[in-house]
């Protein structure tokens, strides 16, 4: 049985009992509205200790999702700066929970800015972040104008959050589904990846109902999206790090996803 450890992402009210529901080692949630730009706020009964307790106890790790809205990127001032805000807020609020790490998505500029902007203004929410809590940029499926949807472009935002302060620590996080989508090979990808930011803390395990290079982020259970299963598997196993499913069908579905990874892992 593989040793990497395996998760899914879960409501957020009692993330340790989604957490056993699926036999998993992982969960990953929300804090709060993922769509809405209030602060983050812990929904487990008893608060933020009690969830921390209840982790611990349980063995099972926590990861944060932040908001959808978050683009810290854009070029408009009405959401580039709530965007700073509520990512601090939630990278605080994960590190008083013992979060193992923040996911956010890397964001796009207005159609006709300059990409360059886009990069810099991630510098620059790095250099202002106070990171409490591990950061992990996710890549993306589409947009002509995203930050993380191709590996040209990842490779252009590492180098100005690198400069940064604080910019060596911010991590990697690998959607296959968002991979695949956004049009670029899994066969290869891990070591792409790894070849420009040197590192890969954590995949999210997706299978996709849209075919490659479709700009569509829909999930599918594994094995029965439009990736091939060898192919997935193998990005989880060469990545060697933690992975998370984001698959439709609640306990059950995701259960078995967990269990369908564990098996190919073995």
């Amino acid at each position: 049985m593989t040793s990497l450890p395996l998760g899914a992402h879960v409501d957020q009210e009692d993330p340790i009992a989604e957490a056993r529901a699926r036999s998993a080692d992982l969960a990953q949630f929300f804090l709060g509205d993922p769509q809405g730009w209030k602060g983050p706020v812990v929904a487990y009964e008893g608060g933020g200790a009690a969830l921390t307790a209840a982790a611990s106890e349980a063995g099972i790790g926590l990861y944060v999702h932040a908001p959808y809205v978050i683009n810290v990127a854009t070029t408009n001032n009405r959401i580039r700066i709530p965007s700073r805000k509520l990512l601090q807020q939630t990278v605080t609020a994960a590190a008083e929970i013992g979060a193992l790490g923040v996911i956010v998505h890397g964001g796009h500029v207005l159609k006709d800015a300059d990409l360059d902007t886009g990069f810099d203004n991630w510098r620059k929410a790095i250099d202002q972040l106070d990171m409490a809590c591990p950061v992990l940029i996710e890549n993306t499926a589409g947009g002509d104008n995203a930050m993380a949807r191709h590996l040209d472009r990842i490779e252009r935002l590492w180098a100005a959050i690198g400069d940064a302060e604080g910019g060596d620590t911010v991590g990697f996080c690998l959607d296959t589904c968002h991979f695949h989508a956004g049009g670029e090979e899994l066969s290869s990808v891990v070591d792409r990846v790894k070849a420009i930011t040197g590192r890969i803390d954590l995949v999210h395990a997706n299978d996709s109902q849209d075919g490659f290079d479709s700009g569509r982020d829909r999930h599918a259970n594994l094995g029965q999206g439009q990736i091939s299963g060898d192919d997935l598997a193998a990005v989880v196993r060469s990545a060697g790090a933690p992975a998370i499913v984001e698959t439709p069908g609640g306990s059950d579905g995701q259960g078995a996803d967990v269990a369908w990874l564990r098996q190919r892992l073995a």
